[in-house]
């Protein structure tokens, strides 16, 4: 359900993107999107990314407000996630050490990319990875 859904918002970020400018419109109703994000991303292991950053992007928002204020809320779902996962077992496995040292050196690379790319360019990219990694989740 959850790719298709991306799927749909993949093709809507590349709409937007190739639509002249837009009025944009205030957010409303972030807490559903929110629970919902975080609540796919702790018991499927992904969602939070993909919902919540291809949803405010699909409805308008900036790519770089988008990308940075999605990716540091992330940081505290993983954490709230992996210390809960965690505590039963009382130990890290070594996953958690490779997720930990490639999101430190994506971070930086990503914000860097935001800042250089246009925006346009941020949201048509973003859009076909969407619809890429949507259609192998479905396909495959």
């Amino acid at each position: 359900m959850v790719s298709f859904y991306t799927l749909i918002l993949g093709f809507i970020i590349i709409f937007k993107a190739l639509k002249k400018d837009a009025i944009r419109q205030k957010l409303t109703k972030i807490f559903p999107l929110a629970f919902s994000g975080g609540f796919l991303d702790s018991i499927g292991g992904g969602g939070w990314g993909p919902i919540v950053s291809s949803t405010l992007m699909a409805q308008g928002k900036a790519p770089r407000f988008t990308i940075g204020s999605v990716n540091t809320a992330e940081f505290f779902v993983a954490l709230a996630s992996s210390l809960t996962f965690h505590h039963g077992r009382n130990k890290l496995l070594e996953c958690d050490f490779g997720l930990i040292i490639g999101g430190v050196a994506a971070a930086p690379l990503g914000a860097f990319l935001t800042n250089k790319l246009p925006t346009k360019a941020i949201m048509i990219t973003v859009g076909i990875i969407v619809i890429i990694l949507s259609l192998k989740r479905i396909l495959f």
